[in-house]
Parts: structure tokens; sequence; C-alpha cells
């Protein structure tokens, strides 16, 4: 089931405005990959930003966005000129249609048991062309981001009408070798507010992910430990993966 910040109409509008383009360096890194590639997959798209630009600039090719959050697919579905999906990986019955996939945002994360990463992995092989590549990111585990998840570190953010909304990220259960749980509490003059949205994201190791990719049918063609491009280290921020059928 998705977040509450994903599947409420009102914080997918949040979400934008927390995360815009402007702050988002995977949108650079992803960039190239989605405009050169014919047919595209964004699994776990959100509101739809990426494809939505790739077509503003110019893609002419397939552009296919999947979510499970109907809050999020309302925002992407004001463009009629791209495929939405609501639903999982594990719902999906394309064979050999894309020759890219990505998942942005630390999307894969969301992917908490063994099951969830097993099936949505075998969905994207399947989806993948003979040639694909399948692209994504999630945080390193040996970086410990959710050491910063603290209410100390709240933030403030203006919506587009210029109305006030404060974050406040909270650590409800610490890691435990594998997973994070935690809330977000979003609180402004809004009527609809506060609100509460609670997640817990899973964080691989290295060779958990490539142990993972193997059993789904796919190769590691290469891993970047920053959206620069910088190689992966044992410190690296991110572990972000090409992967190709193999």
């Amino acid at each position: 089931m998705a977040d509450r910040l994903f599947t409420d109409d009102y914080l997918a509008c949040v979400y934008d405005a927390w995360h815009p383009r402007a702050v988002r360096d995977d949108f650079d890194f992803y960039w190239p990959w989605v405009m050169a590639a014919p047919s595209v997959l964004d699994v776990g798209c959100g509101t739809g930003m990426m494809l939505h630009a790739a077509r503003d600039a110019g893609h002419v090719g397939r552009l296919c966005g999947m979510d499970p959050a109907a809050g999020m697919l309302r925002q992407a579905r004001k463009r009629t000129d791209i495929e939405w999906m609501l639903g999982d990986l594990a719902a999906s019955i394309w064979k050999d249609e894309f020759d890219l996939a990505v998942m942005t945002g630390h999307a894969f994360q969301a992917l908490v048991t063994d099951e969830d990463v097993s099936v949505s992995l075998e969905a994207v092989r399947r989806a993948l062309t003979t040639n694909g590549r399948f692209v994504f990111d999630t945080r390193n585990p040996a970086a410990r981001a959710w050491e910063r998840w603290r209410p100390e570190n709240a933030v403030d953010i203006a919506l587009s009408d210029g109305e006030q909304v404060r974050i406040t990220t909270d650590v409800t259960a610490p890691f435990d070798g594998e997973t994070v749980t935690f809330t977000h509490t979003f609180t402004g003059e809004n009527e609809l507010l506060p609100m509460v949205s609670a997640s817990t994201l899973r964080f691989f190791s290295p060779p958990a992910l490539a142990h993972h990719l193997d059993e789904a049918g796919l190769r590691i063609e290469a891993q970047y430990g920053d959206w620069d491009g910088a190689p992966m280290s044992a410190g690296s921020p991110e572990i972000i993966t090409i992967a190709v059928p193999g």
C-alpha cells in the first residue's frame, strides 16, 4: 500500500513543491537516458514530472508512467499524451516493450520484502527489450541517511499559491539491518492539516542488490556512487545501478 504522502491529492501537490526540478540532481542523471530511449517505462513515476518534461523537450517515442498511488497519478494524468497506469509491477503484463525502465527518487526502496523485490525485478526483466536498460537508485546504507531524519531538521516549503507548509521527519523504528520506519508530519494553516504519513524503506547493500538482480535475470552493467557519476565507494551516498538482461 502506498504511503499517504503519495495517495492524498493535497500531499501529492506538496511533494512536488518539496522536491522541485531545481533540487533534483537525480533528474540530470536520468535525463540523457530518457531522451535517448525510443520507449520508456517510469516505475513509481509520481506526478509524472520527468515524463512531462521529456515530452515537452521533444521526445516523440512511447512514454509510460506507472504508480500505485492514485493521488500522484491524478496529477500526472493532467497530460494525456503519455500513457499512465495505476498499479505496481506485480500487476504488469508488458513483455519486450521498453528500451528503458527507470525507478527514480529512491522508489526502489519501497520494495520492502524479498517477494516484492523478486516480483518487481522479474516484471522489469520481462518488460525490457533484449537490449534494454534498467536504471535505478537506492541510498547506500553505509551513508546512514536516516540519522538526518530528525525533527530539528524540519523544512518549510511554499506551494504555488504561497501557502506555507512545514514538514517534520521522525524515525519511529530505527535501522534493523535492512529497514527504517519513519513519519512525515505536515503542518500549516490549510484546513486539511496537520497530516501524518508513515513510511518504511529498505536499504540494500551492494552484494544484496547484485544477488536480487542476478536472480531476476538482470546483470549489473555499471554502478555509480553519486549523481555526478562518481564511482562507488564504501561511503558513497547512493547506489545508482544500470542493469541489463542477461
